[in-house]
């Protein structure tokens, strides 16, 4: 009765004129980046944080889930038309959804990936909804050690599944921890590796290094890359699946939503990997395996199912935790600590309008982005023919507009520069850049639990692994560690290469 009481107040919030404008106005963003390759969520919601400073945090919020949400949509468009995923979850949906669209059946396979995806939503916001409370009520009994140990996990994690080297993961993760103890300590008043320039004494500004990191980074990279776009110019056909083609998606969606409902609640972007770990399931469960990657609905119904379902219970880390699991996450925490609220379990307690508003708002939005996506076929088809050329300048100009507009100060803009560049050159050589947004984001708090926990412990430093007095803290750094020397271990990274691979 309590999920069915607080999903009404949840609605009574999302159904509002503006709630259900912005969040219109986020699926509608969400799909057109998810449309375009090569502008994705992190980039677009970073560039957008500094023009929800105006609005209130709920409206802010919804919208900035919608984008995310909407590119999961959008980016499925891309793969089936013009066979290039237009996010990273869309990467499997190419396999079939593109061979689909070859032999004439591209309506069906946008259909059943919107169906598909809207199923999964459905589902996910659900199980969102049963889960936040209870996870709630046992983040409650998190103390301070507890907190410390369970951010190094979701670091830990965050390393484990990032691309590439090890190693070079938690480089970008150190990296990270220590951006953010640039800036005045806030205990003693102190500088720290402020340089002497008085402009970093605030520390570096959220918004800065997500938007030069991930916004004018992508850019630059994309400018590099040469422009070929092959747009499917067979008809699209009837969206909507025939008799049998549903018959044959019923399983792979049900299945598909399951594993991304499972996948994306894992720290550390599982939200990737439940796509890929549908197709797969899919392809061993196949009576004939031979007709995957030649257009197989199934292909395509489990994987997009999954992509959508893993986006919104990736929202269960940050709502009931308030722990991050991934780089968008990362810039939701970012949003709600620009608007003054802390992200965590008290979040449910104090801002209950916001907390269950915003869960509401995931099945608003998946319905709208099924009218978005499906009637409205037409205009995003034209739309992956504008040239980039045309889009990169007007962004960068709206990004240098919108980081000057948080502070009216030049230097803002300048750091952006600094840091567009510093990615691109982490790019160039292989680092990913999420563990260093997720390290940047977790790192004050961190800090501030570490503090307290010593503090408290009377500078004990075994707090945290005090099996007797914090047996769960002792337990999450057990796992961190144990996961840390798996990655290590030769089979496991050869098979971790292998994947990231193919």
């Amino acid at each position: 009765m309590d999920m069915i009481s607080n999903l009404a107040l949840g609605f009574g919030v999302a159904l509002t004129i503006k709630n259900l404008g912005l969040c219109f106005l986020g699926c509608m963003i969400g799909t057109l980046i998810g449309v375009l390759p090569g502008v994705g969520p992190i980039a677009t919601i970073a560039m957008l944080l500094p023009i929800t400073f105006g609005l209130d945090p709920v409206g802010a919020l919804i919208m900035l889930a919608g984008i995310y949400y909407g590119a999961q949509y959008g980016g499925s468009t891309t793969a089936i038309l013009v066979n290039i995923p237009g996010e990273a979850t869309s990467v499997v949906t190419v396999l079939d959804g593109h061979q689909m669209a070859r032999n004439g059946r591209a309506g069906a396979a946008l259909g059943i990936s919107a169906i598909g995806s809207f199923f999964a939503g459905t589902v996910a916001t659900l199980v969102i909804a049963a889960l936040a409370a209870p996870l709630t009520r046992v983040a409650l009994l998190f103390g301070p050690a507890e907190y410390f140990s369970l951010m190094v996990m979701g670091l830990i994690f965050a390393v484990v599944l990032a691309r590439g080297s090890v190693v070079k993961a938690i480089a970008m993760v150190l990296c990270g921890l220590m951006l953010s103890t640039v800036g005045q300590d806030l205990e003693t008043g102190a500088d720290r590796m402020t340089f002497s320039w008085p402009e970093l004494s605030d520390g570096i500004d959220f918004a800065t290094i997500a938007m030069g990191m991930f916004g004018f980074a992508e850019i630059l990279r994309n400018l590099e890359n040469p422009e070929t776009r092959d747009v499917l110019k067979n008809r699209i056909g009837s969206l909507l699946p025939n008799w049998a083609e549903l018959k044959q998606s019923i399983a792979p969606v049900l299945r598909g939503t399951g594993i991304g409902a499972a996948l994306g609640i894992l720290p550390g972007n599982g939200a990737v990997l439940g796509p890929f770990a549908s197709y797969t399931m899919e392809k061993k469960l196949a009576k004939d395996p031979s007709r995957f990657g030649k257009g197989a609905i199934e292909g395509v119904a489990g994987p997009e199912s999954a992509n959508n379902a893993g986006a919104q219970t990736s929202f269960i880390p940050l709502l009931t935790l308030g722990i991050p699991p991934n780089a968008v996450m990362a810039l939701m925490v970012g949003a709600m600590t620009i608007h003054g609220i802390v992200p965590g379990p008290q979040v449910m307690e104090k801002r209950p309008d916001l907390f269950w508003g915003m869960i509401a708002s995931m099945w608003i939005g998946n319905l709208m982005l099924l009218v978005i996506n499906l009637p409205m076929i037409g205009i995003w088809v034209k739309l992956l023919k504008v040239p980039y050329r045309m889009l990169f300048p007007s962004i960068l100009m709206f990004c240098c507009i919108g980081i000057y507009s948080v502070n009216n100060n030049p230097f803002d803009v300048m750091i952006t520069a600094f840091f567009g560049l510093v990615g691109y050159a982490f790019i160039k050589m292989g680092f990913e850049v999420a563990p260093l947004l997720l390290g940047f984001v977790l790192g004050k708090l961190m800090e501030e639990y570490l503090r307290r926990s010593i503090l408290m412990s009377r500078g004990d430093w075994s707090v945290f692994v005090d099996v007797v007095n914090r047996p769960i803290s002792a337990a999450l750094i057990a796992i961190a560690v144990v996961l840390i020397i798996i990655s290590f271990l030769p089979s496991i990274t050869k098979k971790r290469e292998t994947v990231f691979v193919e």
